[in-house]
């Protein structure tokens, strides 16, 4: 069960057999767009509220790594929560703890953007952000603590369900703070083989690193291009033994 302060999370996700998420090395395949199409299919029927997505993937994928233009404020910012748009419905979290990325709108895709900061971030790019009303709160000091950011996604916004859909790191960070409720995953029939690709999930070196976790298989069916759709829930342990 989650705790009753913060969205549900299920991470969706696209591997290969040999579990590697980076899709580059075969995207441009004739095959490689069909599988894009696959993620997005089974995305939409979370009806989720909210996606969440680490820098890099963004830059990558939906900014087009436009940098940002900060501007000075004539009065400090106070550290905390700017809600850029009441009335949004939907959301795209961006995980930014250091104020690095530039936006030429505060949506993607009709999805709020919401920016999860650290309080290290300079006054003029907050002042940037309120310019183009994009969210953001902050969620530690130097460095992001997932529990606090989703309670206050609960409590600031409409979000019941969020998406976790990063990058390995990304993943593992939460994973390993146990806040992860629930996996789809979409096995395609790839080998990728790549050497020190990126995989599910990875926790970084200078985490402290918790028990395994052990989850249990819910669903699983084939569906298009070959692929296995596996939903899991995560089984809660009390200690490293299960």
């Amino acid at each position: 069960m989650k705790d009753m302060n913060r969205p549900k999370v299920i991470c969706h996700m696209l591997t290969t057999l040999d579990g590697k998420i980076i899709t580059e090395h075969w995207r441009n395949e004739p095959w490689g767009n069909d599988y894009d199409s696959l993620f997005e299919k089974y995305h939409k029927t979370f009806n989720a509220e909210a996606w969440i997505l680490g820098r890099v993937s963004l830059e990558k994928d939906f900014s087009g790594g436009l940098q940002p233009e900060p501007i000075e404020p004539e009065q400090p910012i106070k550290r905390e929560p700017f809600i850029g748009d009441p009335d949004a419905k939907s959301f795209a979290i961006a995980v930014d703890r250091h104020g690095k990325l530039g936006w030429d709108s505060n949506e993607i895709d009709g999805d709020h953007i919401v920016e999860l900061l650290t309080e290290q971030v300079s006054d003029a790019y907050l002042n940037y952000l309120q310019k183009r009303k994009i969210s953001y709160l902050f969620a530690g000091n130097e460095e992001l603590d997932f529990k606090i950011a989703l309670e206050q996604l609960a409590n600031l916004f409409p979000i019941k369900t969020l998406m976790l859909e990063g990058g390995g790191h990304l993943n593992g960070s939460f994973l390993n703070e146990g806040m992860i409720d629930e996996l789809s995953l979409l096995l395609i029939p790839v080998a990728d083989g790549t050497a020190q690709t990126t995989s599910l999930f990875e926790v970084n070196k200078n985490q402290l690193k918790n028990p395994a976790s052990l989850f249990k298989l819910k669903d699983v069916k084939q569906v298009e291009a070959g692929t296995l759709w596996m939903r899991y829930s995560i089984q809660k342990t009390k200690n490293a033994n299960g």
